[in-house]
């Protein structure tokens, strides 16, 4: 239970703020920093238990966020809906992708998944007829549950608190599960894995796919808060990058890791936004450096990330 008490304050906490909390500027945040700690935890799936790192994850995140939105704008059907097949759709293409780069490592790996979010981007800002191309969708606000048109941020924190339970005791399960140390061989020797009986190519591709999933319905939830899905924000590199940072500051392959380097990563966006926002598009570049920055702060002084320090300490 001990080696819990961090996730229990963390979830607790993020559950109870609604009730005492009416500032929407701060419920807000609070629901930006559950939902990239989800996505970022997603990434932990593939990137931190299974070693397979990867810079294209916004691919299953543009999807699902496309899924959700086209099924409000297109077809009118609720996007609860759109949840489920963008999950679909991301499983499908994350097996794809696991299964056809099963032999790739290391960088040819990352520049796969990369090539493959380009793609979708490029796709996505050209088919004018489905998705409005590069002028991006707005997401229909139509008021109710099932619809998930929710003006009430509290309720949103609660949503999107449910998805990061789920991410968080998925990882939990990999942490103490036989599967999950399988994992973590084929992490540190693919070959002696292999040499062992461990089926390496299968629990890559089950890994990526599950990562896949749950990236998509971060997407969703996130199109269906914000109102507008861009094809050049969900299927960009920058967007991957944010899920891989946040997961390493936090601590690869730990479970509250990524939640812990999402609440750093965007507290810092937020404050740059707040004083830097008059910038406008430079302020993007803004980001990457400090992204950067922390990136190497975190690999020289913690290179196990926060949850590394924190057990160190």
């Amino acid at each position: 239970m001990k080696s819990y008490a961090g996730a229990i304050a963390f979830f607790a906490a993020a559950g109870l703020a609604p009730l005492v909390v009416s500032d929407a500027f701060y419920l807000d945040t609070l629901v930006l920093i559950l939902i990239w700690g989800c996505a970022a935890g997603a990434w932990n799936i593939a990137g931190g238990y299974a070693g397979q790192i990867s810079l294209g994850h916004s691919a299953f995140f543009g999807l699902g966020a496309y899924a959700a939105a086209l099924c409000g704008a297109r077809w009118n059907i609720s996007p609860w809906y759109g949840l489920l097949i963008g999950a679909a759709l991301a499983t499908a293409a994350g097996s794809a992708i696991g299964f056809l780069s099963n032999r790739l490592r290391g960088p040819y790996f990352v520049i796969a998944t990369i090539a493959v979010s380009q793609v979708l981007l490029i796709g996505a800002s050209r088919w004018r007829g489905f998705t409005a191309g590069s002028e991006g969708i707005p997401v229909p606000f139509r008021p109710g549950f099932w619809t998930l048109g929710i003006p009430d941020k509290r309720i949103w924190v609660w949503i999107v608190l449910a998805l990061a339970l789920a991410v968080y005791l998925v990882q939990v399960y990999l942490e103490r599960s036989r599967r999950g140390y399988q994992l973590a061989a084929v992490r540190e020797d693919e070959d002696a894995a292999l040499a062992l009986g461990v089926a390496a190519r299968r629990l890559k591709v089950v890994a990526i796919a599950v990562s896949a999933a749950f990236t998509a319905v971060c997407g969703g939830l996130w199109a269906q808060y914000v109102g507008f899905v861009d094809p050049l924000y969900v299927f960009s590199v920058d967007l991957s990058v944010r899920f891989s940072l946040a997961a390493i500051i936090g601590g690869l392959g730990t479970a509250l890791g990524p939640f812990l380097g999402s609440i750093l990563v965007t507290i810092v966006e937020t404050f740059l936004r707040a004083q830097l926002g008059g910038l406008g598009s430079n302020l993007i570049g803004l980001y990457l450096i400090v992204y950067g920055a922390a990136l190497v702060l975190m690999v020289r002084y913690a290179p196990r990330g926060l949850m590394g320090w924190v057990r160190s300490s």
